[in-house]
């Protein structure tokens, strides 16, 4: 059975986004947060934290993630959603 969290090449981008969540927010509990709360109204997360969450992920992840594209990782969702339409490329 596959897991609908995982893409197609193995990577658990939740998972990935959840673990750098909570390396940026440790206050956030990054396991149980709902995975389309916003980042910066649910968790009060400035823009200091949006570009450390960015290069966590663009770490943990291997894809890059331009400044231009800070508002399309606002919350776990949209994080998953991002870096899987990245590594199709």
């Amino acid at each position: 059975m596959n897991d609908p969290n995982t893409t197609p090449a193995g990577r658990d981008f939740e998972a990935v986004v959840r673990g750098v969540l909570g390396d940026v927010a440790p206050d956030v509990d990054a396991q149980d947060a709902d995975v389309h709360a916003d980042f910066h109204e649910e968790f009060g997360l400035d823009s200091m934290d949006t570009l450390n969450l960015a290069i966590g992920l663009a770490e943990a992840a291997g894809i890059d993630i331009p400044e231009r594209d800070y508002p399309q990782i606002a919350s776990i969702s949209s994080c998953v959603a991002y870096l899987e339409a990245h590594a199709a490329r």
